[in-house]
Parts: C-alpha cells; structure tokens; sequence
C-alpha cells in the first residue's frame, strides 16, 4: 500500500528485455537506505519488488501483463521515474490510500499555464472514468491528485510549483501517455452497492455497470 506522496525521482540507467518481461535499473538517493531485497517499492504508479540493491541504485522486475497495463513497456534509459516506499503503519497519510495496481493508461491531451500552477488534461479509458468524481482523488504516475474538471472521457488535474519540481510530471508534454489508478473507495463501494443488488458475481470480480 502507498500514499501517491512521491519520495524522489530515479533515472533508468539500465533496461533488460526478454520474453519472460523487463527488468529495470533505477538511480535512488536516500530511499535507498530504507529499501531491502523483498521490498515494495511504487515506480510510476506501479507496485514492484526489488530484486536487486546495488551502490547507488535498485533493481526491480515487471512481467509482460505489468508492462502491457502500464507505460512501463514504453520506458527507456534515462527516463525519469517516481519512486515512493510502501506505507509503514505509522506513516502520515498525506495523499490517498493507493494500491500501485494501475487500472489502465491515460494519455495528455493538453498542458496549460495556469497562474502558478499547470493544467493537464488527461483521457480516461471507460474503466477508469467511471470511478471519477469530482475532487475526488487519483493516482497518475503514482501521484495523488485531485481531479479539477471531469468530462466525457477526460479529465484535468491542477499541478502546483512543488509537485512539478518533484516528480517526473515536468517532462511530460502532450501525447505521453501516463499510468492511472483509480480511488480504491470507489471500486468497494461499486463492487457492494451492485452486490447487495444481486449483481455481484461473488467471484472478487468488479461487475460492471450498465452503459
């Protein structure tokens, strides 16, 4: 479990491809005193394991499933990544609980100056979508953030100055596509409202709403 509160950026300095998935490489600063083989660490939005621990820099394996449900398979050396540790239980909760299971990819559809802040429009694939309200919470890139505005397929979040400058949403421009994982909340809340309505599929499976 995490927060969307980014510690740091990592930059990929090594990626390996096979059949079997990737592995990647990352820079760590000081998360990397807290992180051990075994760990759970978000990396974009994305729930890994670290495999590997090296002198300035950690290991962490995605399986071809990861690399398909998230932009992970469109990474490339010298991309920047959000790194944040699991939650520990007596950590602040400063973003929204968030599992680092992405839900579906999004992709910028705009970037706007707005006084001190930026404006990224983003779509929403339908599964998505339909756990957005408004100001309620998501997870892009593994940052918590407040949808603004909320339409037929998209979204917008409001940027401010500090959470620019920390995470990798400064090098993004329109036509990048981003990891998103919706507010856990809302999938319980679906998932028993439709169950105590004999649509449940009892199965764990989220059922899926009437269009």
């Amino acid at each position: 479990m995490f927060t969307g509160i980014v510690r740091e950026m990592g930059e990929i300095l090594e990626l390996r491809e096979s059949e079997d998935g990737a592995a990647f490489r990352f820079t760590c600063g000081e998360l990397l005193g807290d992180l051990e083989l075994g760990d759970s660490i978000s990396v974009d939005g994305v729930c890994l394991t670290v495999a590997e621990k090296h002198e300035d820099s950690a290991t962490v394996e995605a399986t071809p499933e990861t690399l398909r449900k998230s932009n992970l398979g469109l990474r490339k050396v010298g991309d920047r990544l959000n790194l944040e540790p699991a939650l520990r239980s007596s950590d602040f909760l400063g973003g929204h609980l968030v599992q680092g299971h992405v839900d579906g990819t999004g992709v910028v559809e705009s970037i706007e100056v707005e006084g001190n802040s930026w404006v990224y429009r983003v779509s929403l694939p339908q599964d998505v979508e339909r756990y957005c309200v408004m100001k309620g919470s998501i997870t892009l890139n593994g940052i918590s953030l407040t949808i603004s505005a909320l339409g037929d397929g998209f979204m917008e979040v409001t940027i401010i100055p500090h959470t620019f400058e920390v995470t990798n949403l400064s090098r993004l421009e329109p036509g990048a596509t981003v990891n998103l994982e919706a507010d856990v909340i809302s999938k319980y809340v679906e998932s028993h409202v439709l169950r105590c309505l004999g649509r449940g599929s009892g199965t764990g499976d989220i059922p899926k709403l009437d269009s």
